[in-house]
């Protein structure tokens, strides 16, 4: 529009009056679509489970809530004990409720979390998912926004502490419950026929495996955190799971950081990087009611990098 045109439009008191409620009006309306846009950082139990259902507050299976561990922090919480796709909807709840429209969100995952996020990744990551209003219900259900659909989630990337993609030999072995439907889940030849773990959306899974294994050593081939091996852990593909060590141990293949296969030539899943590997040994498999283990590296990371 001409500065002619605009001065004979808005011209007197009333016509000014005009222009600043207009202007007024539309930085209103400019701050309200920033507001609106907003970053998660979505943390998955595995087994056991120990928070509420739907409660995105409740960090029981972690630690305490006030511990940092990323932007704006929800716990996704799953009941640890029954079968991943008898229990997935959940998850998918808490991707609908912040991973979609104008909202991204990190996610975080445990132990068999990590079935979890690549069941969902895998089999319902290319569906139309409905925008919702990032608002939930008490059962953990975001409501439509009225922005339609979309195709899968917002997903920046994944961190995965002690991961249970492979499967672990305490379940094949039967030291875990036989009566959970989840060890069925977690026996390293159905974990790792669950899903395809190389279909990830084109996001990247940061894996996290801890060595601080000792009771179970007997069980779990190669370093392990007493519930899992490095070759779930450290997401090394294959249809059964084999032994794999840090670069100091010489009678076992090295588990290789980033995304290059592991020594002895076999391959990694696909966009599965191995972002920490515990060469000193110090980290095991549990929370311990404190973000801890092999989670506190997985934490820390989020905490750099999750904003």
């Amino acid at each position: 529009m001409q500065w002619s045109v605009i001065r004979s439009k808005f011209s007197g008191k009333a016509g000014i009056g005009k222009l600043v409620a207009g202007l007024s009006l539309a930085a209103v309306t400019v701050g309200a679509t920033v507001a609106i846009a907003t970053n998660y950082t979505l943390w998955i139990n595995g087994r056991t489970g120990g928070g509420q259902i739907g409660n995105y507050s409740d960090f029981s299976y972690w630690g305490p809530s006030s511990t940092a561990a990323g932007v704006n922090k929800k716990a996704v919480n799953w009941d640890g004990y029954n079968s991943v796709a008898n229990q997935n909807g959940y998850i998918r709840n808490a991707l609908d409720c912040y991973c979609t429209g104008n909202n991204w969100c990190y996610v975080g995952a445990h132990s068999a979390g990590n079935l979890q996020i690549g069941y969902a990744m895998a089999l319902y990551g290319g569906s139309a998912r409905t925008i919702t209003n990032a608002t939930p219900n008490s059962g953990g259900v975001c409501s439509a926004s009225g922005a339609g659909t979309q195709t899968g989630w917002n997903i920046k990337f994944v961190n995965v502490a002690g991961g249970a993609g492979g499967g672990s030999e305490l379940a094949n072995a039967g030291d875990w419950a036989l009566s959970e439907p989840l060890v069925t889940d977690l026996k390293t030849a159905n974990a790792r026929a669950l899903y395809d773990h190389n279909q990830t959306r084109g996001k990247i899974f940061y894996m996290f495996a801890g060595a601080k294994g000792t009771l179970y050593s007997a069980v779990l081939p190669g370093q392990d955190d007493e519930a899992i091996a490095y070759h779930s852990s450290g997401g090394v593909s294959g249809s059964s799971g084999a032994g794999y060590c840090n670069p100091s141990d010489w009678f076992c293949n090295d588990l290789t950081l980033g995304t290059a296969a592991a020594e002895g030539g076999r391959a990694k899943w696909t966009n599965h990087n191995v972002k920490f590997r515990d060469g000193n040994e110090s980290f095991n498999h549990y929370a311990n009611g404190n973000w801890a283990g092999i989670i506190s590296r997985a934490v820390a990371d989020m905490v750099t990098n999750a904003q």
